[in-house]
Order: structure tokens, then C-alpha cells, then sequence
């Protein structure tokens, strides 16, 4: 007994294959990616980076609010990161304690 399957079906499997490659490429495209805008700055662009940034505080200490996390700390008073946790080195970054008091300077 030999199976037979009709041309349509054929057609239609090959279509599908088509499609699914089409919305593959198609998502992989519009898909955000970090490394394809960097090296091609725009110096527009970086004037706006650089207008965004929030000036160094110039308290010495910051106290630890609730959902604080050592990242957003650093945006918000302009400390770098890393000096950060270099004045606090007993601060685990991922346990912060709410109403526990950071070194800024």
C-alpha cells in the first residue's frame, strides 16, 4: 500500500516553512540588541546622555529606602557603582536593609 499525499498539502507544508521563517527573521530584527548600537554614537545622542545624567550628590551618606537596590542608589545621587561599594564594603548588594545608612564620600 503506497500513501499518496496531494500537492495542495505539499504546497501548503512549504508555505507554512516559508512563513515561519519570515516571522523568525522578522522578530530577530526588531528584537532590541545592545551590541548593534554600539561604536555608532551619535553626537546628539550623547549630548542627551550627558544632559540626562543627574549631578553627584553632595550628601555624605544616603539611607536605604524599601525596594532599593545599590544600582538605582547610584543613579540617583551620581555616585558611580563601583566607589559605591568600594566606601561600603560590608554592604551585601543584594541584601540591602531599609533604613541602613551608605557612604557616598
Amino acid at each position: 500500500m503506497e500513501r499518496r499525499t496531494s500537492a495542495a498539502a505539499r504546497i501548503a507544508a512549504v508555505l507554512a516553512l516559508v512563513g515561519a521563517v519570515v516571522m523568525i527573521v522578522v522578530v530577530v530584527s526588531t528584537a532590541p540588541s545592545g551590541s548593534s548600537s554600539k561604536g555608532h554614537h551619535h553626537p546628539q545622542h550623547q549630548a542627551q546622555k550627558q544632559k540626562q545624567k543627574k549631578p553627584r550628590t553632595t550628601a555624605k551618606t544616603y539611607t536605604v529606602q524599601p525596594g532599593d537596590t545599590l544600582t538605582a542608589i547610584a543613579h540617583e545621587t551620581g555616585v558611580p557603582l563601583s566607589e559605591i561599594m568600594a566606601l561600603n564594603p560590608g554592604v551585601d548588594p543584594q541584601i540591602l536593609t531599609s533604613g541602613e545608612v551608605l557612604k557616598l564620600k
